[in-house]
């Protein structure tokens, strides 16, 4: 199975562009890791067309807080349609389990024992400041992350997030995560 994890920084916030819509904010970087080549890449806006084809093949995309941010940002680009892909969303399992949304830090802290390596905040401040490399970096730390998580869940059918000095663990169902589902022809494959 062609599973790509994923991430996304942008180049600004929802106070620039006025509302909490993700599609109204702009790419800075995109980091992947690709299971299929075992590799992790970066992608800039100016190079989303090299991007567009590896998810395509894919038969999975996860990521965390995808559904509601990372997925609806990308289709601003796209000149398809990538809720047609498979998709996971760990945050979205996290909440079916919980009852409530837990940040991939407090996660990462309490599944993996490390930190996430900055804040969004400071990405967009390191991209404005043209620190375009620690962006690169901090977005794929986030993949490594959320990867890692997610190889968590599959073999130990359970997480743990970070709540003060609390490590509080919770169930997950990964079943049928990695069921194949039949592929829809997007449009920026050529034929």
């Amino acid at each position: 199975m062609r599973k790509i994890v994923f991430d996304i920084e942008t180049s600004n916030i929802f106070d620039d562009v006025g509302k909490a819509d993700p599609a109204l904010l702009d790419i800075a970087i995109v980091g992947i890791y690709n299971s299929e080549t075992d590799k992790y890449s970066t992608f800039t806006q100016e190079e989303l067309k090299d991007l567009w084809p590896i998810l395509e093949k894919a038969d999975m995309l996860i990521g965390f807080n995808s559904d509601h941010f990372d997925i609806p940002l990308l289709n601003k680009y796209y000149p398809g349609d990538l809720r047609l892909i498979n998709h996971l969303d760990l945050l979205s399992e996290i909440k079916k389990s919980l009852g409530k949304r837990v940040g991939l830090g407090r996660v990462a802290e309490g599944t993996l024992g490390v930190p996430k390596s900055g804040h969004g905040l400071e990405a967009i401040k390191w991209w404005k400041n043209g620190e375009i490399e620690k962006v690169r970096n901090y977005c794929l730390d986030d993949v490594r992350l959320t990867k890692e998580i997610y190889e968590y869940a599959m073999t130990n059918m359970k997480l743990k997030y970070k709540d003060g000095n609390d490590i509080i663990e919770f169930p997950i169902d990964p079943k049928g995560w990695e069921e194949k589902e039949e592929k829809v022809l997007t449009s920026s494959l050529g034929f």
